[in-house]
């Protein structure tokens, strides 16, 4: 019989899997493959003997003056020969002869004990990392299926799947790369691992592993809202009053804040004062634009929070991502007036409403500074009304921009011709040569 120390130690040490499990496969596996080739009637039992490093396998046989049946039962002569001390009415083991067993080659062995033991691996994994539910891991980009991205975490693999992916970052083969574990299932291939850099508890847990505090439960992350790669808004309370929870989480010089924005890969992080106070609560969380007043609807769980005219665009922030972003922390539902509609006795806004306004509002004011910016050019540069305008439209907001102008710059410009970049050249080394005279 094969020797099966160094194999039960060597799978077990690559496994990870304790020896008393895979020596009880085993000897499973063996106990099986003997019935198979001694048929059903013996009663068979497989024992791993240590020190001898290989399976003993015993037919049991009740000791019987006269035999009946050779398969179950055994003279008392022959069993006398066996064991001194045996009785009438034993049951007597009776090692089989590994001869007549038959010899197992070590890869034989080896492909038993990994079958077997498939199960109990898929286990120890599974157990390993649903216990690691809510946690940061690292791991390797291994390849991608399908816009998933599948992860090496060593012991087993994560799945990165496209939805929760960072629509900006980029990723390659080979490339280490983190994730929180939202979740562990059991498939017939194995445990599937779910990762996630989208979902909030990975940017909390991010500042946990950076700030001190927050581990030592003297700060506390109430909650956290993103709109993953652009911005993101945390809110924090401090327990111990000589710690000031938000200057924690920045840390000196913004070191902390900042470990964690290089993770997300540029990702804008405001972190606020918690309070259980909604309404105040609501007022942080608009930070950093300035907050007239809040009138608080319990009934409907919403507020209008009243600005200041000129802090409308703050408060609403851009494409509407700080007041959404300020709700989903709070909870509330948020209605954005001005002052000056207050008063008017205006319809007060909703957050579409608000963005919708202030679109206009910054559309026409992008066509005042064109206008100016255009005017500034005429004048300066002598040139045509019609080229300033154009300029202008293309982004130029003064002479400034246009003296550091190329020709091959000029030339990208839509309505502007070889004549009228001539012109625009000549005005420009003109207006140096005043400079320099």
């Amino acid at each position: 019989m094969l020797n099966l120390a160094n194999i039960i130690d060597q799978v077990g040490k690559d496994k990870g899997i304790d020896k008393y499990i895979l020596i009880e496969a085993l000897e499973t596996a063996m106990l099986k493959a003997a019935e198979k080739r001694f048929g059903p009637n013996k009663i068979i039992e497989a024992h791993y003997q240590e020190e001898m490093g290989e399976i003993e396998l015993f037919v049991f046989k009740d000791v019987v003056e006269e035999v009946a049946d050779p398969d179950t039962q055994i003279g008392f002569d022959a069993a006398r020969e066996l064991d001194p001390e045996v009785a009438l009415g034993d049951s007597l083991g009776v090692k089989l002869d590994s001869k007549e067993f038959g010899r197992i080659d070590a890869q034989t062995a080896k492909q038993i004990i990994i079958q077997k033991v498939r199960e109990a691996e898929r286990n120890i994994v599974y157990n390993e990392y649903s216990s690691k539910r809510g946690e940061i891991v690292t791991g390797i980009v291994q390849r991608f299926e399908k816009g998933d991205i599948i992860v090496d975490l060593g012991r087993a693999e994560a799945v990165l799947p496209k939805k929760e992916q960072v629509r900006r970052e980029g990723y390659r083969q080979g490339e280490r790369i983190r994730g929180i574990i939202l979740d562990v299932k059991v498939e017939a291939k194995g445990p599937q691992i779910g990762l996630s850099r989208t979902h909030p508890a990975f940017l909390m847990k991010l500042f946990q592993m950076e700030v001190p505090e927050l581990y030592e439960g003297i700060v506390e992350i109430k909650g956290a809202a993103r709109e993953p790669g652009d911005r993101a808004k945390i809110a924090v309370l401090s327990h111990n009053s000589d710690v000031d929870a938000v200057g924690a989480c920045v840390g000196m010089k913004g070191s902390r804040v900042q470990a964690v924005v290089q993770e997300l890969k540029g990702e804008k992080i405001d972190i606020v004062h918690w309070s259980d106070e909604p309404a105040i609560f609501v007022k942080n969380t608009l930070s950093p634009a300035q907050i007239s007043r809040v009138v608080t609807d319990d009934a409907e769980h919403s507020m209008e929070v009243i600005v200041p005219d000129d802090q409308l665009s703050l408060a609403i922030g851009k494409k509407g991502q700080n007041v959404r972003l300020a709700a989903k922390l709070t909870g509330w539902k948020i209605d954005i007036r001005t002052e000056s509609d207050s008063k008017s006795g205006k319809e007060k806004l909703s957050p579409e409403e608000a963005l919708r306004k202030e679109v206009q509002a910054a559309g026409e004011r992008e066509e005042r500074e064109r206008a100016a910016a255009a005017k500034e050019m005429e004048e300066t540069l002598g040139i045509s009304s019609e080229i300033a305008a154009t300029l202008a439209a293309a982004g130029y907001e003064g002479s400034d921009g246009v003296m550091k102008a190329t020709r091959e710059k000029l030339q990208k410009i839509e309505g502007l011709d070889e004549e009228g970049i001539d012109s625009i050249m000549d005005a420009v080394a003109a207006l140096a040569g005043k400079g320099n005279a």
